[in-house]
């Protein structure tokens, strides 16, 4: 059993910046060497969130930012700010609701995704940020 780590550092803008990071994902497997076993993917911070799907405009955009909206609206009243007087529940809930990490599987030395599937990082803080995705891959070569 063989274990590669390696980061993925993005500069985002926040108030929901989603960045398509597969061909990092992608290129690390490869340069891992491992044919057969298991990526997990981590990004570090409780006001962001990783997760698969088709990286496309209307999405990437609109869609996801106005469902977020209304399940955890930007203007909602949040036990958070009022404790850290702070202006980023909705943050910290969206990035709850979506998951901080996705596990993917390599097979055949690639991660098997659809045509149109992406793996994304969703920065939803309120202010701009560097953040850190850390990715661990185990598996035979």
């Amino acid at each position: 059993m063989t274990a590669h780590t390696f980061t993925i550092t993005r500069r985002t803008r926040g108030n929901d910046h989603i960045l398509d990071i597969t061909g990092d994902l992608l290129e690390g497997v490869r340069e891992s060497g491992i044919r057969s076993g298991q990526l997990a993917a981590m990004v570090v911070g409780s006001t962001a969130a990783l997760t698969a799907t088709e990286f496309e405009p209307g999405l990437v955009e609109h869609d996801l930012a106005a469902a977020l909206e209304r399940l955890a609206p930007r203007d909602g009243r949040y036990e958070h700010e009022e404790t850290w007087g702070d202006d980023n529940g909705h943050s910290h809930v969206r990035a709850s609701l979506i998951g901080p990490s996705v596990a993917l599987p390599v097979v055949d030395g690639r991660v098997p995704l659809g045509t149109w599937q992406q793996i994304i990082l969703m920065d939803f803080d309120t202010r701009p940020r560097e953040r850190t995705v850390v990715v661990n891959l185990v598996g035979e070569r």
